[in-house]
């Protein structure tokens, strides 16, 4: 009965180091949504029809970016089998 006991242990675990990097990410990100959508007279949000348009643009600027890194990583790679 293995459980979910042992993704927890410390020894040889990697989810204790993730947790410390991913739940101050996790909880900056909360709380930011919670502040750009506390009202509908909030000045930062622009929407048009109900939709964001902040999101579109934030999904947008990070698509490039990990688009990009994938890139970067991929000919990194490449140009280490040759």
């Amino acid at each position: 009965t293995w459980g979910l006991t042992f993704i927890f242990r410390l020894k040889g675990s990697v989810f204790p180091k993730a947790l410390m990097w991913s739940f101050p990410c996790a909880t900056l990100s909360a709380g930011l949504h919670y502040i750009l959508r506390r009202g509908p007279d909030s000045a930062v949000v622009a929407s048009a029809g109900g939709v964001s348009l902040l999101g579109g643009s934030v999904f947008g600027g990070l698509s490039f970016i990990l688009g990009f890194l994938v890139v970067f990583r991929s000919q990194q790679a490449y140009a280490r089998w040759w």
